[in-house]
């Protein structure tokens, strides 16, 4: 402190040059040295809290920037399982709340969460823009329509999957609460796909999918990454408990329990194998309504009890939407041959694929019996589904799906189905869900001219998706119009849609119908290495594999640990709510 020094030497000075002639001269002249010694002493004591200051405010800046520094940290490792990292660690690291918030992976994957619902809704605002265009073909409006129902959903599933990190490890066992987050980050993903699939069908689509594209495979970027983050949380955690008490939590799938939501009331009914209609539908007027879908419109939203809709015996021309907001809900009809919903919509009559569904199922928990769902556009309009389902935790016994091409789409999130009839020709069962067929017939039509037949087209996109199709203890042939002319349209098992589809057949009969290949290509060799198609213990003339495809990604099954993975019990966690569907199961092998 120079300054300080030279002005305390400049009051010595002066001092010594005084005249000290008189007494009250000295009396002064030492007060006003006192004075001047006390005011440069307190001048140094602020300097010195100046310098004191300024250290105090250095170490807090140094401790924020250790905060900072440790969140980035847990950032970037969090990122690095990701498919996408860079995008990762770039998104959330730019999040204002970061140094505060970020203590743990699980706060990565919230802010993750939070930054994705951002972009959706970027996407929603693209959409709605786009919505409003003049010239737009009716596909076009179809699929904007699509694209604007699949960004509503994706919005939904990421405040569940918000809720459900709140709730992690503390309302259902580790491995329930993985699975539901997989499955709803899962369905995420797929809800993009969706929305691009929607403008395939036409040359003019494809101008409207460009100015789609970056943002819907930003937010499915982003979506992947959450659900691979997730993955490394989660599987680490059950791998952890399971070191810790000395057992394997897969085998606590094979549990049967009631659902947490389940009424007392409905589990005594499905108990005694009572099921009581809340409504009637008959077209003849005898029920409440004449129409299936003006039963569901009155309907109560987010029942948390079973809503039984009885659908009397008769043919019903219309098409069904049962929507997210509607929980629940049990189709109950008066035999398969009887109870007949019929529709005709199909991409060459002007709608998308996604839309052209007689029936679309997507509220959670829906229900259906001995029901007969179709589309008769038949083989010549091309894609033409009978039913679609996106509802989490559905179930369908003893019921028909016929169609063409397209007859069954498995959209998403967790399915069951028990003694049914699929029939169809092209991809006749297809989608992204996590769906086990078992103990059903499916069945291959004889389809149009030149075509080929393809049971399964699985749309899974991301590896660490948790979907797939498994067709287990189920009977493969063929229907009666195909059966005298088999041997001109080849009849496969599946084909690749997306990069990692995952198809599993097993401990079924397969009849000659199936190409001794087996599996077809979709495009070259798009997906061969990526895929993972499985058989294991099939039995019957088109069971042999020893002239089928050499690809990377298929494999013959020869573990029953492996396949026992692909089992009600394990692949949808049946143990957990296939018990309160009332209808019949087998959870393991």
């Amino acid at each position: 402190m120079p300054r300080i020094k030279d002005f305390f030497a400049g009051v010595m000075d002066s001092c010594k040059n005084v005249n000290l002639s008189s007494t009250n001269k000295r009396k002064k002249l030492i007060f006003g040295a006192l004075a001047t010694v006390l005011l440069v002493s307190a001048l140094i004591g602020i300097v010195v809290g100046v310098k004191s200051k300024n250290s105090t405010s250095n170490e807090k800046s140094m401790s924020q920037s250790i905060t900072v520094s440790s969140a980035h940290e847990i950032v970037k490792s969090s990122c690095s399982t990701t498919l996408y990292p860079e995008l990762c660690y770039s998104t959330v690291a730019s999040h204002p709340e970061v140094s505060t918030k970020v203590k743990s992976q699980k706060d990565v994957i919230e802010l993750a969460i939070n930054v994705t619902e951002k972009a959706v809704q970027l996407s929603k605002s693209k959409i709605e823009k786009l919505s409003k265009r003049k010239g737009l073909t009716t596909r076009e409006y179809g699929a904007l329509r699509d694209c604007l129902e699949m960004v509503t959903e994706t919005m939904e599933e990421l405040e569940e999957v918000v809720k459900g990190l709140e709730e992690y490890r503390t309302k259902k066992s580790l491995k329930e609460h993985a699975e539901d987050l997989k499955t709803l980050m899962s369905s995420t993903i797929t809800d993009q796909s969706t929305c691009l699939d929607g403008f395939s069908h036409d040359e003019a689509d494809k101008k409207v999918r460009k100015e789609l594209e970056k943002l819907e495979e930003r937010v499915e970027k982003m979506c992947s990454n959450a659900l691979a983050m997730i993955c490394n949380m989660t599987n680490t955690d059950i791998a952890n408990e399971n070191k810790l008490n000395g057992r394997n939590l897969k085998e606590e799938t094979l549990d049967s329990e009631w659902p947490l939501w389940m009424s007392v009331k409905d589990r005594k009914l499905l108990q005694s194998g009572t099921v009581r209609p809340n409504v009637v539908v008959a077209a003849d007027g005898s029920g409440n309504y004449k129409t299936v879908a003006a039963a569901v419109a009155a309907a109560p939203s987010k029942s948390s009890t079973r809503y039984v809709i009885r659908i009397k015996a008769g043919v019903y021309r219309e098409n069904v939407e049962v929507p997210s907001s509607k929980t629940n809900l049990m189709f109950l009809g008066d035999g398969r041959k009887n109870t007949i919903i019929t529709g005709s919509k199909s991409v060459k009559g002007g709608s998308t694929t996604f839309e052209s569904a007689t029936v679309a199922v997507v509220g959670d928990g829906f229900l259906a019996r001995d029901i007969t769902f179709q589309n008769t556009a038949g083989a010549a309009n091309h894609q033409a589904v009978a039913l679609r389902v996106g509802s989490d935790l559905s179930a369908f016994y003893q019921c028909d799906m016929l169609a063409y091409q397209d007859t069954l789409y498995v959209h998403k999130n967790r399915q069951f189905y028990i003694n049914c009839l699929v029939a169809g020709t092209v991809d006749f069962i297809f989608g992204n869900a996590e769906v086990v067929f078992q103990d059903c017939d499916i069945h291959a039509r004889r389809p149009g001219s030149g075509q080929k037949n393809m049971l399964t087209a699985q749309g899974r996109t991301d590896k660490n998706q948790n979907t797939g199709i498994v067709i287990q203890k189920c009977r493969i042939g063929a229907t009666s119009d195909l059966l005298p002319v088999q041997g001109s349209f080849p009849t496969y098992l599946g084909r690749p849609w997306k990069a990692f589809s995952r198809t599993v057949v097993m401990q079924s009969t397969i009849s000659n119908v199936i190409h001794p290949a087996g599996w077809h290509e979709w495009d070259g060799n798009f997906a061969l290495d990526t895929l993972y198609y499985g058989e294991y213990q099939n039995t019957g003339a088109g069971a042999r594999t020893s002239n089928r495809v050499k690809w990377k990604g298929f494999k013959v099954i020869t573990s029953s640990s492996e396949a026992q993975g692909f089992t009600p019990g394990s692949f949808i966690g049946g143990g957990s709510w296939l018990r309160s569907t009332g209808f019949p199961f087998s959870l393991g092998l």
